[in-house]
């Protein structure tokens, strides 16, 4: 039986080449966009699962909120591990983590740069699961001055030699580290990758017990079955137990007074498994997901997947005229409608087993590409992961009965009597049915169209927008206390360079990757108007080189000694105070700043004109300035459009002249800029492509429309002409009830493609209004992508031979 609906499943397809070739493509591209986005939304929902503790490890993380001004980090206080473990015994393990930037190390005679090294707790590795290639993961880290490293660490720096017990130097640390152990790499869906990790107990800093500062990463494992909202429940406790004590000591005024005002801070817990999607917390360790984009892309495939199944459908019944005599003539003989349904149904898994060949195919060829797109590495291997040809195979059977159903159910009813009679008709039911999945078609069409105006509109704002600096010409050159007593010698020598319009050093920058400061200031000795900022050290030159402008007051300068124990805020501090641009010459102070833990006093000399040094998505918020070592930090250079290339290369020569421990390494700032968006420019490239694959299959499927009505009306084409009607008169008459096929999606689509990007472009503090022009020109591209596509079948049957048309009826 099976050997017999192959035969004529495969004889059917050989007779229409033209047509199996049109469906198996388009399905094809359906199941190959389908499985590209299958196998990034796994990737994403993958993220930390692969330890084995994942369902039990939470991330303690910091939310409240001071004068208005949110807090979101993901980072806690020294002590709050210790704390934990000791007052809840659910807490089985309290582990911390304190990223440590990009220290220079030597080992021999070589000098190395890692950009990923932290300081690890000595439990660290009964809380996350990195296997050890060499030393034991319980000990390694016990003893001050130890170092676990990654095994490309080890191979990179000490080849086929054994790592283990190897001494390393870091530079400004007060003794040389041992390696104790090499793990392996950490995978890619973890939410940090760190290649170097040094033990806690090296770092003073970690036996502090302030909770008015943050920088540790702090991770509990609870049991099992444990809800960790419970645990969450307590923590108001530890910020009354702990805080509130240091809050009274430090400012004056206790919790519940400070609470009173309208403010509050609170410790919360995150699943780890929540981190990389759902996370909105500033500080993170590696840009996370979001967890919209990735349901944008689940839409999209099951759309794209359903349309592929559509244009099927569309395909098949339109050709159903040329198979109901065969139909007909099966009946007579005998044949039952489910044997008939059978043999429809295993030709449509015939075409959608040759469309999953060729989706592979072209999976295979696109993963490169995808992954770089994605920033991922994707792989379709079907050894390492025994679910993936499972899978396909069930893919493929669901797909091909899916999209087979309907014209098996359409082709196996016909009336034999009828049909045998010439009179097939398809009847009203099955017309607006495909007529309704075309509708379908160019309305998902419609909204990935508008989708991607308004995302590149947005981009376009983005890169447009005044940001309150100019990005442009602007050089980043890193690491400038690696020059040493050389610093001073390079600064000097870039100042007399005439490429060189100015020149800063500072660690802060408004644009890409940056250090940062959190600042508890409060006005003219009023510690109840306490206000949390951001904070940057910068020197004299840094709002000039910036193309900053002052507001109000003045900038740094030399020429004022007391500058040192001066400030400049911007003008959304200055407004949250209540003072404005009156705000030159009151007094900020900031507490625990000094060693001894005392407040400091600033005088404003300043006040800076807004801008935006965190991502559009966010808006501008308090920010201080205070003056900082002009020969510690990256080397801001603000250059003349001419001759970069030339600056460039004699930056090198005289970097490499004063030291030849780092090689000398650049950026641009606009570059980092664009770069904090590729999140949003990668959703404009997606909705555009799919956009375009969605419009080429649902072309096709209006196409199998078009066809299927000529052949419906050929007689009636015949007549007309005959009677006189002219080529045109018979295009515009097949050609009208498409027209208001792609109408009608164009009305049901624009409601929904205007909430969907409206509600997008909320994530976004800045952004833009969306036109009513939008949703014209993606109107008029389905309707003119709709004529082009039914005119071709249209005119082709306009300009048939009448004579012919009349004889075959």
């Amino acid at each position: 039986m099976f050997r017999n609906y192959f035969k004529n499943g495969f004889r059917n397809l050989w007779r229409n080449k033209t047509f199996s070739a049109i469906n198996i493509f388009g399905l094809a591209i359906g199941i190959a966009t389908c499985l590209l986005i299958l196998l990034f939304v796994i990737n994403e929902f993958s993220y930390d699962r692969f330890n084995a503790k994942a369902d039990r490890i939470v991330r303690v993380v910091f939310r409240g909120s001071v004068q208005g001004e949110k807090m979101k980090e993901a980072n806690v206080m020294p002590p709050t591990a210790q704390a934990l473990k000791a007052d809840y015994p659910e807490v089985l393990e309290a582990t911390r983590l304190r990223a440590y930037g990009r220290p220079r190390f030597i080992t021999g005679e070589k000098s190395f740069a890692e950009e990923d090294f932290a300081f690890v707790d000595s439990n660290f590795f009964r809380v996350f699961t990195f296997p050890f290639l060499q030393g034991d993961p319980k000990t390694a880290l016990l003893q001050p001055h130890t170092l676990v490293i990654s095994e490309s660490v080890a191979k990179k720096y000490f080849g086929k030699e054994n790592a283990m017990g190897q001494m390393i130097n870091f530079k400004g640390f007060d003794a040389p580290y041992k390696i104790t152990g090499v793990m392996n790499d950490m995978p890619e869906n973890a939410q940090f990758h760190f290649d170097l990790l040094g033990s806690m107990v090296s770092l003073p800093e970690s036996r502090e017990q302030s909770w008015m500062t943050s920088n540790y990463y702090t991770y509990l494992v609870l049991p099992e079955g444990y809800d960790y909202k419970k645990l969450q429940a307590k923590l108001p406790q530890v910020v009354e137990k702990y805080m509130g004590p240091q809050l009274q000591q430090n400012m004056g005024i206790s919790l519940a007074e400070f609470r009173k005002k309208g403010n509050d801070i609170g410790l919360y817990l995150q699943p780890l498994t929540d981190v990389h999607l759902h996370s909105d917390l500033m500080f993170e360790l590696s840009p996370t997901g979001d967890v919209q984009q990735v349901y944008i892309f689940e839409a999209v495939a099951f759309f794209m997947l359903l349309i592929a199944c559509i244009n099927f459908m569309n395909l098949s019944t339109a050709s159903a005229a040329k198979r109901a005599r065969e139909v007909g003539i099966r009946k007579v003989l005998g044949s039952r409608k489910m044997e008939l349904v059978r043999q429809f149904l295993f030709e449509s898994l015939l075409m959608t087993g040759i469309a999953l060949v060729l989706a592979v195919a072209i999976v295979k060829l696109a993963l490169p590409s995808f992954n770089e797109f994605a920033g991922k590495k994707l792989t379709l291997d079907f050894f390492s992961n025994a679910w993936i040809l499972p899978g396909l195979l069930l893919f493929g059977v669901l797909t091909g009965v899916l999209a087979g159903s309907y014209p098996a159910f359409f082709l196996s009813a016909f009336k034999p009597v009828s049909v045998l009679k010439g009179k097939f008709q398809s009847g009203k039911g099955s017309s607006g049915l495909r007529s309704g999945l075309v509708i379908f078609q160019f309305f998902i069409s419609i909204v990935l169209i508008v989708g991607t105006i308004v995302v590149y509109k947005q981009l376009y704002y983005i890169r447009h927008k005044d940001l309150g600096y100019n990005k442009d010409q602007v050089v980043l050159l890193p690491g400038s206390y690696w020059l040493g007593k050389n610093a001073e010698a390079f600064r000097n020598q870039l100042l007399q360079d005439p490429r060189v319009v100015s020149l800063s050093t500072s660690y802060y920058l408004p644009a890409g990757p940056s250090d940062y400061n959190n600042c508890m200031v409060y006005p003219d000795g009023n510690a109840n108007q306490m206000v949390k900022t951001l904070r940057y050290d910068v020197d004299e030159n840094y709002i000039p080189t910036m193309g900053m402008r002052m507001v109000a007051g003045r900038n740094f300068s030399k020429d004022f000694a007391t500058d040192t124990t001066s400030i400049i805020v911007n003008e959304t501090t200055a407004r949250q105070l209540g003072w404005g641009l009156r705000a030159v010459g009151h007094e900020l102070t900031r507490f625990n700043v000094d060693d001894h833990g005392k407040n400091i006093a600033y005088r404003i000399i300043g006040v800076v004109k807004d801008f935006n040094f965190k991502s559009l998505h966010e808006r501008i918020s308090p920010l201080v300035m205070i003056l900082g070592d002009h020969n510690s930090g990256n080397y801001i250079v603000k250059t003349k459009a001419k001759d970069i290339p030339g600056l460039l290369s004699s930056m090198k020569e005289r970097w490499t002249a004063l030291t030849s421990e780092l090689p000398f390494d650049y950026a641009f700032l606009d570059d980092r800029y664009n770069s904090a968006y590729k999140a949003e420019e990668k959703t404009g490239l997606t909705l555009g492509l799919f956009a375009a694959l969605t419009i080429f299959v649902a072309s096709m499927g209006l196409f199998g429309l078009a066809m299927f009505t000529a052949e419906q009306r050929t007689r009636e084409i015949g007549i007309r002409k005959v009677l006189g009607a002219t080529v045109a008169s018979v295009t515009a008459l097949l050609s009208k009830d498409f027209l208001k096929l792609v109408i009608i999606a164009n009305v049901i689509a624009w409601p929904l493609a205007w909430w969907a990007m409206n509600k997008w472009l909320q994530d976004f503090a800045y952004r833009i209004e969306i036109s009513w022009w939008v949703f014209a020109i993606a109107g008029i591209a389905a309707v003119l992508i709709a004529i082009l596509t039914v005119s071709f079948q249209a005119i082709k049957a306009a300009l048939a031979n009448p004579v012919n048309s009349l004889r075959a009826e």
